[in-house]
């Protein structure tokens, strides 16, 4: 189903370096689950992500995103060239993630159902007006994981049969309220 069109932000929004992203980032990336979003102001999909990385890579700050193959945002991570990671206060944090945690963009318009305003950041990462903080990435290297290169044979009870694909993206925007 097509979602909620994305509008420009409001002026609440500026662009931030990226070492202004606060907290410790195993803190933040263990502990608060994102939105990841990718495709046009018109043609998009989003789910919420709680297995990520960042850090530093090949000279540039990354982010790594994993995404289970039956995800209907998986299409368009792998159909575009960049994807963006937005995060929710506590004030809207809960009801955003009972709808684009459990639903699918496949069958509903999550925004509509969330009451998010979708929004498109210039070079055109997708945000949402109510949340906090959104990172843009452009992506630089996908592959699958492999369970034959678990070096920890009790890994592979995570999963049944349907790895993950893993997008590093550099961070090529960073935007803040």
């Amino acid at each position: 189903m097509r979602q909620t069109a994305a509008i420009k932000p409001s002026s609440a929004w500026r662009e931030a370096d990226i070492k202004e992203f606060e907290g410790g980032i195993i803190a933040r990336m263990s502990k608060d689950w994102a939105l990841l979003a990718a495709g046009s102001a018109e043609d998009y999909n989003a789910m919420t992500v709680s297995w990520r990385l960042m850090g530093y890579l090949w000279e540039r700050p990354v982010v790594v995103c994993f995404v289970r193959p039956q995800r209907f945002t998986r299409n368009f991570v792998d159909k575009n060239d960049g994807f963006s990671l937005t995060f929710f206060g506590k004030e809207t944090k809960t009801r955003v993630h009972k709808v684009f945690g459990f639903e699918s963009g496949k069958d509903i318009d999550k925004a509509a159902k969330a009451k998010a305003q979708p929004i498109v950041f210039d070079g055109g990462a997708i945000g949402f007006e109510e949340a906090k903080e959104t990172i843009s990435c452009r992506k630089i290297y996908a592959d699958d994981f492999n369970s034959k290169n678990f070096l920890d044979r009790s890994i592979d009870k995570l999963y049944d049969g349907d790895y993950h694909r893993f997008y590093i993206g550099e961070i090529v925007g960073f935007y803040k309220k």
